[in-house]
């Protein structure tokens, strides 16, 4: 599916942007599964000011998304309308300041700040280490891992609002729950801060290395996959509801239930992203009709069918 091209009136109209806009740009290759249609307009700001600037005179009518590193994304295949904004270097800071603090870009790999508190001896932040995407995908998402949630963590966040306007979320403003977070979702998260506490180096980097040996040993990290596909309902594992539904293993085109750990999904090569959401709707219906239960997509899904 091709979209109008609107970056030349886009380019018209607002002279003074510094970041890239790009027509029809094709986003299967910027996420882990590999699949989906293109962005009709994919902005990449140059810092703040220029996402401050885009979305102040950006008329709005025009649908705006935001992907991170979209490892917990599919894009459907038919694309996605408007702009969709990624953020890249100009929001990939990483500042280590007093009172083991750490404040950082969106756009920085959840890794790369459990590793820069492990560098300088702060603790409470290593369960980074186990969530693949980046900082604004945590905070949207209240991402955690290894007994780590970010609403432990956060100290504030700052967004830009879909008018342009800059805010700053103390982590009381979040409104955290499991996997949630009340912001509005036209907020484009730019930074965060984060409070650990003083630890040994050496000591957090071996907690991180067994977060990478269980990750390696319990899930298909090396494959075509998009990280956690269900939400954990109340008092139950959503892979072992799956498991005990048959599904271990389930197909559907080139689409599979991971074998090593069935709360994942699996792009075996060739899979469009129709046959990995039909996969996971097929998994929620045989959820439901063997424990009653209903599982949540904790993967994003976004854009057009094909």
């Amino acid at each position: 599916m091709t979209f109008p091209d609107i970056v030349p009136d886009l380019k018209s109209r607002l002279p003074e942007l510094r970041g890239r806009l790009a027509a029809n740009q094709p986003l299967a290759e910027f996420t882990w599964f590999r699949v989906g249609g293109p962005a009709q307009v994919l902005f990449m700001p140059q810092d703040e000011a220029d996402l401050v600037y885009f979305l102040a005179h950006l008329s709005a009518d025009v649908p705006v998304m935001v992907i991170g590193l979209a490892s917990n994304l599919i894009v459907r295949d038919g694309g996605v309308p408007g702009v969709v904004i990624r953020l890249g270097r100009g929001f990939s800071d990483i500042k280590v300041e007093e009172g083991e603090r750490v404040r950082v870009g969106a756009a920085v790999p959840d890794v790369k700040l459990a590793r820069a508190a492990q560098e300088v001896g702060i603790t409470g932040l290593e369960f980074y280490r186990g969530i693949p995407g980046a900082v604004g995908g945590a905070l949207r998402m209240n991402g955690g891992a290894y007994g780590g949630e970010t609403k432990d963590v956060l100290v504030e966040a700052r967004g830009v609002d879909r008018a342009g306007g800059v805010r700053v979320y103390a982590n009381a403003d979040m409104g955290y729950t499991y996997r949630h977070c009340s912001v509005a979702d036209d907020v484009i998260f730019t930074e965060a801060l984060f409070q650990g506490r003083p630890g040994d180096p050496a000591e957090i980097a071996a907690a991180m290395d067994k977060i990478t040996e269980s990750r390696e040993a319990t899930q298909p990290v090396k494959s075509r996959t998009g990280g956690s596909t269900f939400k954990n309902p109340q008092n139950h594992k959503a892979w072992q509801l799956i498991d005990a539904a048959g599904c271990r293993g389930l197909v559907v085109g080139d689409a599979q239930v991971s074998e090593l750990h069935c709360n994942f999904l699996i792009n075996r090569g060739q899979a469009t992203a129709a046959d990995i959401e039909t996969l996971g709707e097929t998994v929620r219906r045989r959820v439901k009709e063997n424990s009653g239960i209903d599982l949540d997509w904790e993967i994003k899904r976004i854009g057009v069918p094909g």
